[in-house]
C-alpha cells in the first residue's frame, strides 16, 4: 500500500489489506490494536519493556491473531504501511527510526480515531491541552454540555480511548483531553474548538527541549473550526494561537481572571462573564456564574473554570448551564483534595501535580504550607519555584530520587526553611513523611503533598502516591 493510499484510509476503507504495527501496549495502544484488528488490518504490536498489564493485553490480542515482539530487541516489521504509536512513546525513540527512515506514516491514537469518523456530521471534538489543569477542565466541559442536555461524554488523555468513542458511542460532542505526547504524530485532526491553558517546562525528557515541548502543544490548535482558545495572561499561549493554521473564521477568544475585554470571558465583580459570544459584546458582558460556584475557589481554578466556560460557550451551551454544569462538576481526585484536618492543620492531596509549574499553582493557594514535595523531577529545575513561594513555607518534606534536586535549590534560596529528607523509597515511606510532616506544622498550617515531580521511582503513578499520603494522614487519628 501506497503512503498516498495511507493518507487517504478512513473507516469505511478496505484495512484487510493494511499491516499495522502498533508500538506501546499501554490503555490507547491496546484499544488501538484492537479497532484496527476488528477493522481488518494485520496488526503486530511491539513493546520493549511490558509489565503484567501489558502481557495480560497481549495475550487477549494474540489470541485475536495479532503478533507480538517484546523486549528491548523488539523492533518495527518493515513491511509495515502504518505505524501508530502509543502517546508514552518519544518521538526520538530508536524503534521508530526505520519507519521514520523508510518513509512510512507514523499516527497517534488521535489521528487514528479523527480518521474512523464516521464524517462531517460526527460529533465535534472540543480539545483541551496545556501543561496543567487538562482534566479539570475537560470534567467541567463535559459537565457543562450535559447540563446543556447534550450528550457528550470526555475521552482521550483522561483515560477513555478516544478510539472507543468513536467507535462505539452515540455521543453528540466530545470534550477530548490532549497529553503533548499525543500531538507530534496528528495530522489531519481539525477540531470545532481547541484551548491550551497553559505553557510551563514540563516533559522535557520526553521531548529533548522546552522548544520541542512548546512546538508539540502548537499542534492542538491546526485546524480549528470555531474557537481557538487562550490565556490572557500567558504570552506563549497568545502567540500560538497568532501563528496557528486555523479554518478561516475561525475566532480567537481569550481567558481571564481580570476584567475581559471584548472577544474574552473574565471576571466582574466576582462573576464569571462572557464579552465574546453575545451579540452585544463591545456594551456589555453575559453573566455566566459566581466565583462560589467554583470548587475548589483556588485562583487557577477559577482559571479552568473561565476555560471550560469558553469552549461551552463557543458550542452555544445556554449560560443556566455552565452554572448549572460548574455546580454539578466532581473535581477528580488528587487535584487539592482536602484529606482531613488533625490537630488544627489541614492536610491536601495534590499528587497530580507533577512539575514545578502545577505545585507553585497549588502552594499559592495557602498562606502557610509545610510543603511535601520530591520524586522524579523530569530534568526540570526548582530554582524560580523556590523563589517564588518560600515566604509561605513553614517547612519542607523531601522524598524519591531526585529530592536533592529540591534541597539544593532550598538551600541556595530559602536557607531558613527547616528541611526534612526521607531516604526511604518504599511505598509504605509515606507515614514516616506524614509524622515528619506533621512535627513541622503549627495549628492553621497546611500540609500539601504538590511533589512538583512524577512518582514513578516509588509509587505506580501519581493516583497511587495521593492515595498512599491520604492513608498515612488518616491513620494519625480521626479527621476533625
Amino acid at each position: 500500500m501506497t503512503e498516498h493510499r495511507v493518507s487517504a484510509l478512513h473507516r469505511d476503507s478496505q484495512w484487510s489489506d493494511l499491516s499495522v504495527c502498533v508500538v506501546g501496549l499501554g490503555v490507547a495502544g491496546y484499544s488501538c490494536a484492537d479497532v484496527l484488528m476488528q477493522l481488518g488490518a494485520s496488526v503486530t504490536i511491539v513493546d520493549e519493556s511490558p509489565g503484567d498489564i501489558h502481557q495480560e493485553r497481549a495475550e487477549v490480542l494474540g489470541s485475536l491473531g495479532a503478533a507480538i515482539r517484546f523486549g528491548e530487541a523488539a523492533e518495527l516489521p518493515l513491511d509495515s504501511n502504518l505505524v501508530v504509536v502509543s502517546p508514552g512513546i518519544r518521538p526520538s525513540a530508536p524503534v521508530l527510526a526505520p519507519a521514520l527512515a523508510r518513509e512510512i506514516p507514523i499516527w497517534g491514537e488521535l489521528e487514528l480515531a479523527w480518521r474512523l469518523r464516521r464524517g462531517p456530521s460526527d460529533a465535534p471534538w472540543m480539545c483541551v491541552t496545556g501543561t496543567n489543569g487538562k482534566t479539570t477542565v475537560t470534567l467541567m466541559l463535559e459537565s457543562m454540555l450535559t447540563a446543556s442536555g447534550a450528550r457528550a461524554v470526555s475521552a482521550g488523555n483522561i483515560g477513555v480511548p478516544l478510539v472507543d468513542v468513536i467507535m462505539h458511542d452515540d455521543v453528540e460532542v466530545i470534550a477530548v483531553e490532549v497529553g503533548a505526547p499525543q500531538l507530534p504524530f496528528v495530522a489531519s485532526m481539525s477540531p470545532y474548538a481547541a484551548v491550551c491553558l497553559n505553557i510551563a517546562d514540563d516533559h522535557i525528557d520526553h521531548f529533548g527541549s522546552v522548544e520541542e515541548y512548546v512546538n508539540s502543544k502548537e499542534r492542538i490548535y491546526r485546524h480549528t473550526r470555531h474557537s481557538a482558545i487562550y490565556s490572557v495572561d500567558d504570552d506563549v499561549t497568545r502567540g500560538m494561537v497568532e501563528r496557528a493554521d486555523v479554518i478561516d473564521g475561525c475566532w480567537a477568544i481569550g481567558f481571564t481572571q481580570g476584567v475581559p475585554d471584548v472577544g474574552m470571558v473574565g471576571v466582574v465583580d466576582n462573576l464569571l462573564v462572557d464579552r465574546a459570544y453575545l451579540e452585544q459584546r463591545r456594551d456589555a458582558a453575559l453573566e455566566l456564574a459566581s466565583i462560589n460556584d467554583v470548587r475548589p475557589q483556588a485562583p487557577h481554578n477559577v482559571a479552568n473554570a473561565l476555560a471550560a466556560a469558553a469552549l461551552a460557550r463557543s458550542y452555544g451551551v445556554h449560560p443556566s448551564a455552565v452554572r448549572a454544569g460548574l455546580r454539578d462538576f466532581q473535581p477528580a481526585p488528587h487535584r487539592i483534595a482536602e484529606v482531613g484536618e488533625f490537630s488544627g492543620v489541614r492536610y491536601v492531596d495534590d499528587s497530580k501535580a507533577t512539575n514545578t509549574h502545577a505545585a507553585k499553582t497549588s502552594l499559592l493557594a495557602y498562606p502557610s504550607v509545610v510543603w511535601v514535595a520530591g520524586g522524579v523531577a523530569k530534568g526540570q529545575e526548582f530554582d524560580d519555584l523556590v523563589v517564588e513561594i518560600h515566604d509561605r513555607l513553614r517547612g519542607v518534606v523531601l522524598l524519591g530520587r531526585d529530592a536533592g534536586v529540591i534541597r539544593d535549590a532550598l538551600a541556595r534560596h530559602a536557607p531558613d526553611i527547616p528541611v526534612i529528607v526521607v531516604e526511604r523509597n518504599e511505598t509504605g515511606v509515606m507515614g514516616e513523611v506524614v509524622d515528619a510532616a506533621a512535627g513541622l506544622a503549627r495549628p492553621g498550617d497546611v500540609v500539601l503533598l504538590a511533589p512538583g515531580c512524577a512518582s514513578w521511582d516509588t509509587f505506580t503513578d501519581y493516583t497511587e502516591r495521593g492515595r498512599a499520603f491520604a492513608d498515612a494522614v488518616l491513620q494519625q487519628g480521626s479527621p476533625s
